[in-house]
Parts: structure tokens; C-alpha cells; sequence
């Protein structure tokens, strides 16, 4: 159950703590991966982990594709390049993100300028970009990797909540106009998950964020590639429009 031999997947921030988690994650129930980001190094030295760790799928080797998504240019060459190098694309996951947190009286046109570029019109771009294929071959996975803070909003976050909240209403419209295509759209919306930025926190800081989750700790980058790999898969096909909230408890969102 949830193989997904055969598949292309296309990741972006795939080097990241949560991106490296969810492209793992493909990877390992044979997904064939593009991994995307904006530090070649880090991407290299990436799949380099991923070959050793998972190995190659059947169909071929994992590839890098470095491109920065705050530049429209390499951002409209992404989906041609992933299309090159795998042959198709049946998963993308618009994982890359950034915050430039501010309380609002004091947030720069620029601090919000760049997160919505990035982590909405980005993930637009991409998406529009993959439909034509994915409907082309009657089948897709589009997976957003959305944030608790898009429904319940943060203090100092006004630009990275509305970034979110959009990316969760696009998909649920993107949902709607490739369905009968046997294309699916989902947001994965994770709570705090233990990656090098919490694991920065001091215990102190660790420990009241604990103390906001009934399950008593933060997830683990494991939980959220295991929910990437459910939205990606076949089994998920009849599951569109829909947001995954992977977060201990600490938002019940119904």
C-alpha cells in the first residue's frame, strides 16, 4: 500500500529540514525525485545522502535542479527542466518557504513583498506550470506544504499567515479545475517539527512550546514524509481539496 513506483516527484526546498524529510520519504516507496532549491551545495550534497541512504528507484536516478524562487525567470524554468530531466511529473511538492517576521506596524513593503513572492506566487507559478502535463497523463499529486499559522494566524507573522492561509484557498480552487482529470490537490499543514531552527530553541523555549501540544512533543520530519507519501499516493486519489494538519493536537482544526 502507498507505493509509488513509477512516480516522478518534483520537491522544492527539498535540502531543507522538512523538504529533506518529505523527499526521503518519496524516495523510499520509490518515488524518482527533482530535488529543487536555491544552494547547489547543499542540494549536491543532498542527493548524495538520499543515493546512499534510499538508493535509486527503478526508473532512474534522483537529480538536482537549482533554481531560486524569487526569481520568476527560474521559476517558469522549473517545471520545463523537471519535465527534461525525469521525463514527467506526477507529484509536486511546493514545500520551499521563507518568514521575514515583524509585527505589522513595523513590517517592511519588502518583509512582505518577499514571503508572499516566494511562498504564494511561486507555488502558483509552479502549479499552473505542472497542470498541463499532469492532465495530459490523467493523473497528478500536487502537495502544498501549508502551516497551522494559516488558520490560526501568529503574532509577528502577518505576512507568512496570509502566505499560507492564500496557498490553502488556491489549492482548494486549483482542486476543483483538474479533478475530473484525476488530479488531486492538498495542503499538509505542520505544526512545530524538530529541525535545525527548533532545535536552536533553548530548553526553556522547547519546553513551553511542548507545553502548547498534547501530545507533549514536536513531531518528528518523519511525520510529515509519511503524510506526503499518503496525498501522493494512489490509494489518496479520491482526496482533493483537502488540509492534513499534522500537529500533535496542538490546533483541532475540523
Amino acid at each position: 500500500m502507498f507505493s509509488l513506483q513509477g512516480m516522478n516527484a518534483l520537491v522544492t526546498g527539498a535540502s531543507g529540514g522538512i523538504g529533506s524529510a518529505i523527499a526521503i520519504a518519496l524516495a523510499g516507496q520509490g518515488a524518482r525525485l527533482a530535488l529543487s532549491g536555491s544552494n547547489g551545495d547543499k542540494l549536491r550534497s543532498f542527493r548524495e545522502q538520499l543515493m546512499s541512504e534510499v538508493g535509486s528507484p527503478d526508473h532512474g536516478d534522483h537529480v538536482e535542479i537549482t533554481c531560486d524562487l524569487s526569481d520568476t525567470v527560474q521559476v517558469e524554468e522549473l517545471i520545463p527542466a523537471t519535465l527534461d530531466t525525469l521525463g514527467g511529473i506526477d507529484i509536486l511538492v511546493n514545500n520551499a518557504g521563507i518568514t521575514r517576521d515583524n509585527l505589522a506596524m513595523r513590517m517592511k513593503d519588502e518583509e512582505w513583498d518577499q514571503v508572499i513572492a516566494l511562498n504564494l506566487e511561486a507555488a502558483f507559478r509552479l502549479m499552473r506550470a505542472s497542470a498541463r502535463p499532469m492532465m495530459k497523463a490523467r493523473f497528478g499529486r500536487v502537495i502544498n506544504i501549508t502551516s497551522v499559522v494559516g488558520t490560526t494566524g501568529n503574532p509577528g507573522q502577518m505576512n507568512y499567515a496570509a502566505a499560507k492561509a492564500g496557498l490553502t484557498g488556491m489549492t482548494k480552487s486549483f482542486a476543483q479545475e483538474v479533478a475530473s482529470r484525476g488530479i488531486t490537490a492538498n495542503c499538509l499543514a505542520p505544526g512545530f517539527i524538530r529541525t535545525a531552527m527548533t532545535a536552536a530553541l533553548d530548553e526553556k523555549q522547547q519546553a513551553a512550546i511542548n507545553a502548547r501540544i498534547p501530545a507533549g512533543k514536536m513531531g518528528e520530519g518523519a511525520d510529515i514524509g509519511a503524510a506526503a507519501v499518503y496525498l501522493a499516493s494512489r490509494e489518496a486519489g479520491y482526496v482533493t481539496g483537502q488540509t492534513l494538519h499534522v500537529n500533535g493536537g496542538m490546533a483541532m482544526i475540523g
